[in-house]
């Protein structure tokens, strides 16, 4: 049976009982990588005291991982000093905008290749995804819980090449299970992955082709090659 529910409409309804700028609502908002943050932060720093937490154990090239860690701090930095200078640019952005912090994680892409034991053949978009989901953010509702947010939540919904139904089954069970709570979301809806791309040109944001993991990029590799992408 399909999810029918509309998780984009769930998070306004949670948002448009908040008043913006007020302060003391704690957010740990997981992030894959700037660009799908980007809308992400814009959106919901009017909010919530954002802390962004980077952890990425999927992405198993050193050099790419720390490139889209280096690609997260400086868009958090470009959002802080919006705020510090009080001049801002976009259809989410006011003076209530708050300041964000970032946590980086461990990298420790030997957590991702236990966990995808047994499932390097799966399709993209399959049981080896929807574990990596879990991997992150598990680890980010433990963090949650630990340091006594509010919420969490994670910027994977605005993928439209992500299933935002397994994302939100999985946070809302971890929640439940770590005595915090998830805030839901679909942020590719009402036009978010269409304003990441455009805030990705306005701040010139490496924007990278493919999720990060040793078996995406194969794909991405064998689907270029075949000439369908």
């Amino acid at each position: 049976m399909a999810n029918s529910r509309n998780y984009a409409k769930e998070l306004d309804k949670i948002i448009g009982g908040l008043p913006k700028g007020a302060a003391g609502r704690r957010l740990l908002l997981h992030s894959c990588c700037a660009p799908c943050s980007s809308y992400v932060m814009e959106y919901l720093r009017e909010y919530f005291d954002i802390t962004v937490f980077y952890y990425n154990p999927n992405i198993t090239e050193a050099e790419e991982y720390w490139k889209r860690a280096e690609e997260e701090k400086r868009l958090v930095a470009e959002y802080n000093r919006q705020v510090d200078e009080g001049v801002f640019s976009g259809m989410h952005s006011t003076g209530a905008a708050r300041r964000i912090d970032i946590l980086e994680g461990d990298y420790e892409p030997e957590c991702f290749y236990e966990m995808a034991k047994g499932l390097e053949r799966c399709p993209e978009g399959g049981e080896r995804c929807f574990g990596c989901y879990r991997l992150r953010l598990e680890k980010t509702a433990e963090l949650a819980a630990g340091l006594g947010y509010d919420y969490f939540t994670t910027t994977l919904t605005i993928s439209p090449l992500k299933n935002a139904g397994k994302l939100n089954e999985i946070g809302e069970g971890l929640a439940r299970e770590y005595g915090t709570v998830f805030l839901p979301s679909d942020f590719k809806k009402k036009d978010g992955y269409k304003r990441s791309v455009e805030l990705s040109g306005q701040f010139g944001l490496y924007r990278q082709d493919y999720c990060g993991c040793v078996y995406s990029k194969a794909a991405r590799e064998a689907k270029k090659e075949s000439g369908k992408i």
